[in-house]
Order: C-alpha cells, then structure tokens, then sequence
C-alpha cells in the first residue's frame, strides 16, 4: 500500500503546536493524515500539497499531487479552517509494506529539517479478516470442509488480489522449506479428485424417502423427483 510519511505545515516547528485559524491542534491533523488512502503509481517518494483559504472544511480530496498519485477517500476529514485564515500543508507519501513508525520514517532519511514532521505510515490495505471451516458436501460424502473468507479493505487493493497475493507470499515463504529434503520434491500432493460415481440410490425417486407431507409438495414443486436432483 502507500500511505503518507512527512508533513509539513507553515508556522509549525514540532508535533504539539496549534494552527492559527485551524481548530484541530497539530497532533490531531496528523491523525487525520495517518488515516488517508493513497494509490501511487510509482515506487517514488511523490509529495502532495494542502493550499485552503477559510472558512473551509479540509478533506483529502484538497490534497494535490500528480497524475500518479490518486486520494481514495476523498471525503475524509482533515482540519477545520476559520473564515480569514489559511492552511498550507505540504505531505510526503511513499509505497510500502507494513507498518513504518515515525521514528523510522525519520531514520531513513539523511536530514529533516525544521518543521518538517515524521508520521507512522499504516501501509497495509487490510482492515479485517475473518474466515469459517464448516462441513460441506460433494456427492454422497459430507465429510468435506469448507473455507469461507472474509477479508475487508480500504479499498487501494481489491480482497480477491489481496488473497491471492496473501498466499503467493505464503508459498514463496514455505517453499524455502521443500529444498532441505528430497522426499518433499518427489511426493505428490495434489492431486485431481476422482469424479464421484453415482449410487443407484442416486437415481431413487424422492417416494423412497420418509418425507412429510408438506416437505414433498414443497419438492415437487420446485421439479425435484429424484434424489440425486
């Protein structure tokens, strides 16, 4: 993901400072700031800029960069501006993996100068993942099991490519282990399922079944009169 990592903000020298005309204190935008989604289309450091005169609610849509840098959530919140005053603000953003705290973020570079401000760069896209393993059925067994997957984004990566790339780190990871013994390159593991033979109860009409009444109207129906069906 990408997410910003400096800030700089006319008349501020350190992170406990007040804005002129800005209801949010400097601590507070910077939260705000934490909290914006980015997509860049470069591994490039790209720098945005905040340019309001008030009175003026301040989102990320205000935020200006180049043609490959795209605010993804426009609509949030970054600082209040009262009627005559102004705010100028310029942000640093950059890809990464992870989490970057500030004082990270202020170890990778050679020098910050005065007033320009490191912030804990939240790059991970992932908001939540939630999955279910719950009994399923294929033919006449029920002993399978199923995975459900239920993964929440912010909307810079769709869930199914971040699956996907999820388990390509995974295998890449894992597959470190495959080279410390032979055994692992000649066993098969994978291996394509037989198809499933149909039982002549299969064919069965649904009379052979101890069904209710209602239960058997409801099945024919729906056009069900065999089992297999």
């Amino acid at each position: 993901g990408a997410a910003v990592n400096t800030v700089q903000i006319d008349g501020v020298v350190h992170e406990f400072s007040t804005v002129d005309g800005v209801v949010e204190d400097v601590t507070q935008i910077i939260l705000n700031l934490k909290k914006v989604v980015l997509a860049i289309d470069s591994d490039d450091e790209r720098s945005l800029e905040i340019d309001i005169q008030g009175p003026a609610d301040v989102t990320a849509a205000d935020l200006q960069g180049g043609a490959d840098v795209e605010v993804l959530n426009p609509d949030l919140h970054i600082a209040t501006v009262a009627a005559g005053k102004s705010l100028h603000m310029t942000v640093t953003a950059v890809k990464g993996r992870g989490y970057t705290s500030a004082d990270e973020n202020k170890k990778l570079r050679d020098e910050m100068p005065i007033g320009v401000l490191a912030v804990d760069s939240i790059y991970t896209p992932i908001e939540r993942v939630n999955y279910q393993v719950e009994n399923t059925r294929i033919g006449a067994r029920d002993d399978y099991d199923k995975l459900t997957f239920d993964i929440w984004t912010n909307g810079s990566i769709k869930p199914s490519d971040a699956l996907s790339l999820g388990a390509k780190i995974l295998a890449e990871h894992l597959g470190l282990f495959m080279d410390i013994s032979p055994v692992a390159a000649e066993a098969s593991v994978m291996v394509e399922a037989e198809p499933v033979a149909a039982s002549a109860s299969d064919s069965a009409p649904i009379e052979d079944l101890d069904l209710s009444v209602r239960s058997y109207n409801c099945l024919k129906r729906a056009g069900i009169n065999t089992i297999v069906e």
